[in-house]
């Protein structure tokens, strides 16, 4: 399990975000702080794996938090999670070593596929059988950079070409999973993204074998394309 520390000021925003990471497979919420320095303590205190932190804190910002940690030597995982859109705050959590930085308000969706990779960012730092505990190979820097080759794989071994994310795929392939058919507009509200990005995932794996796609005509107008997974 990946253990995570809360850290937001207002309580029932704080409760949220705790809800919604409860209901991601392999993460669990282990405390929740309401102030920089209580994150602090509480960091030192559970030892998580992962901050979910707001910059706006009655203290001292977030970003001045995650300094303190780093300058501790203190190497947590963290995910900013605020309502500043400002690019120095973006800029100043980028070099501070934040791993993701997500706007509020968002959807489910939003933060389950950033926490997923963390989650593979963090795996691939553990090390694995035959591997010296520090040595790393060049595929795994390349997930924790977000870089590589032209094609990255999604859950289901299907490859995706660039320009295409792993994680957003992942959703997809789950929703489609879930329901019997769905359209590009209905998977884009589901999932918090575009209609025009939802189908270009939907038409990939229609070329991949993974769904096909189904025409439901109306009275009037072009008909639907529906997708469902085979």
């Amino acid at each position: 399990m990946i253990t995570v520390l809360v850290v937001d000021d207002d309580f029932m925003v704080a409760s949220v975000h705790t809800r919604f990471v409860q209901r991601i497979e392999g993460f669990e919420v282990v405390g929740a702080a309401r102030t920089g320095a209580e994150a602090l303590h509480l960091v030192e205190e559970l030892d998580p794996d992962l901050l979910l932190l707001d910059v706006h804190l009655p203290d001292m910002s977030g970003l001045q938090v995650l300094a303190a940690l780093r300058a501790a030597g203190n190497h947590v995982g963290v995910v900013m999670v605020t309502a500043e859109r400002g690019a120095d705050a973006v800029r100043t959590a980028l070099h501070g070593g934040a791993m993701q930085y997500l706007v509020k308000p968002f959807e489910h969706a939003d933060l389950v596929a950033r926490l997923q990779q963390v989650a593979t960012t963090l795996r691939s730092l553990d090390g694995s059988p035959g591997r010296e505990p520090d040595d790393i190979d060049q595929s795994a820097i390349d997930q924790v950079f977000g870089a590589g080759g032209a094609e990255v794989t999604t859950a289901t071994g299907k490859r995706l070409p660039k320009g295409l994310s792993t994680e957003t795929g992942a959703l997809v392939e789950q929703l489609l999973a879930e329901v019997d058919d769905v359209s590009a507009a209905e998977a884009g509200e589901r999932l918090g993204m575009s209609r025009v990005s939802a189908r270009r995932y939907l038409e990939y794996f229609v070329a991949t074998g993974v769904a096909e796609v189904r025409l439901r005509y109306g009275t009037a107008g072009r008909p639907e394309r529906r997708y469902r997974r085979v």
